[in-house]
């Protein structure tokens, strides 16, 4: 059956959240969030990308038709949980999109979740930067059985793209394309700190220019990126190895980057926020200051 989807509701309105919302809003979709344990900075993105806060989650699923789940990892099945409780308090329904990075048996876990309160389920992973209001936008794919549903958003800004009715399907591509681009990031981000706690950044960065030029470059511009994400990006990390455990490949190259992702978190690089950086803004940068955090004596 398909429903009419007049209304949209997201957690949570964070980077890629907020901006999904705003193309949305933009585009002449209404959106909800509430804002219920989150931080002053999400309730300013929340703000400035036009979402309408609802005072309680009971009171945002009475209000929309399709719900979006854009959350760290780790909160993918506590939101579900959330959206499935106030479903059945308020005794409405309405779709579930689930956008998070997580593996395709964290996503059936999710599924079940939401599916036993009567909610539809539909399986996403966003792949690409946050979208822009009339600019570049990520690809959201989806699957399942009702996938096709979320096709409407394709005539409010975005790019969703149906990939069959599996459940699961839809997150393992997410699994396996963002293994390269964050796994590959945090390999970049060791090598270059292992070359710097070695005394031989300037010898490898020769190298580089003259052998792998295209992967310097690619590293001078997604590693100093990487620094605020990282603390989301370790259950990221996590939930590709659990994807590759799965199949009976080694979990262990990605647990090794979620171990690379957890040392930055514990860095003053964590406090940095997107909008009001001054550290870290280089690779060079980046890789001297996780250079000082590494432990001494070895």
């Amino acid at each position: 059956m398909t429903t009419k989807i007049s209304s949209v509701g997201l957690l949570s309105p964070g980077d890629m959240g907020h901006s999904v919302g705003k193309v949305l809003v933009h585009n002449g979709m209404p959106v909800h969030t509430c804002l219920a344990g989150r931080s002053e900075r999400s309730a300013q993105l929340a703000s400035a990308a036009g979402l309408t806060v609802n005072a309680s989650f009971e009171e945002l699923v009475q209000q929309v038709d399709l719900f979006l789940s854009i959350v760290p990892p780790a909160r993918a099945t506590g939101v579900a949980q959330q959206i499935a409780d106030a479903v059945k308090t308020t005794g409405t329904t309405l779709i579930y999109l689930d956008c998070n990075a997580i593996s395709p048996e964290t996503t059936r876990e999710v599924g079940r979740i939401v599916e036993a309160s009567g909610v539809t389920f539909i399986d996403g992973g966003i792949i690409g930067a946050p979208p822009k209001v009339d600019g570049a936008v990520p690809r959201i794919y989806v699957s399942g059985p009702d996938a096709d549903q979320a096709t409407i958003l394709n005539n409010h800004g975005l790019d969703v793209r149906p990939i069959g009715d599996v459940i699961g399907h839809a997150s393992g591509v997410k699994m396996c394309y963002a293994a390269l681009t964050k796994g590959l990031t945090a390999l970049g981000t060791e090598l270059m700190v292992a070359a710097e706690a070695m005394g031989l950044t300037g010898s490898l960065r020769e190298e580089f220019e003259l052998s792998q030029s295209a992967m310097l470059e690619h590293l001078e511009k997604s590693v100093p990126g990487m620094p605020p994400k990282a603390y989301r990006w370790v259950g990221e990390m996590e939930e590709i190895a659990k994807t590759f455990d799965d199949v009976g490949l080694t979990p262990k190259m990605l647990l090794g980057a979620a171990d690379m992702y957890t040392l930055v978190g514990q860095t003053p690089l964590a406090n940095e926020t997107p909008e009001t950086r001054t550290r870290g803004k280089t690779l060079q940068d980046v890789v001297e200051i996780l250079n000082e955090a590494l432990p001494k004596g070895k």
